[in-house]
């Protein structure tokens, strides 16, 4: 008996985890004050990524995101989130560094912790977002994550979400 409520309470846990929720609003500004607010992204997939200017994972994760610019174009919107650590300064450097062409938007902590749930998190953290705002996956960046944030998994995620007549 205590095996199978151990089993059941295990995917009730698991089939918890994978529903997705209404992705929470935002109106944030890039480094040039102007301000990107989710909705205006509806109808289109959105991948939402938490990061750090000094975080290596998330230079490295650049890449993954290009490819999918280069492959995607306007099809699929690209939005960065820095907080407080960062400041006009290292995000322009970093911009410049990596040759980013998406925006990245600043935030005081309030909007990251409404998509995060925790006052702190192993960077990089990226959701996706479908074509009708809601979260449908997010990935933290660990050991059984790497493929998303180094191969090519993340591209076979958005591939999911871009609506087959539009690519």
């Amino acid at each position: 008996m205590r095996v199978f409520l151990a089993l059941f309470l295990c995917a009730a846990a698991l089939s918890a985890a994978d529903q997705s929720r209404r992705a929470p609003g935002f109106a944030l500004p890039d480094s040039k004050m102007h301000f990107h607010d989710l909705y205006d992204y509806r109808g289109k997939p959105v991948i939402l990524e938490f990061m750090q200017t000094t975080c290596p994972h998330c230079a490295a994760f650049v890449s993954v995101l290009q490819k999918i610019q280069q492959k995607y174009g306007d099809k699929v919107v690209i939005l960065a989130v820095v907080t407080y650590r960062d400041t006009n300064t290292t995000v322009a450097e970093y911009t410049a560094g990596h040759h980013i062409t998406y925006p990245i938007l600043f935030d005081s902590g309030q909007m990251t912790y409404s998509y995060t749930l925790e006052q702190h998190s192993d960077l990089p953290v990226v959701f996706l977002i479908d074509t009708k705002g809601m979260i449908v996956s997010h990935y933290e960046y660990g050991p059984l994550t790497r493929d998303i944030f180094e191969g090519n998994a993340l591209i076979n995620e958005v591939e999911r979400l871009v609506p087959a007549a539009k690519k």
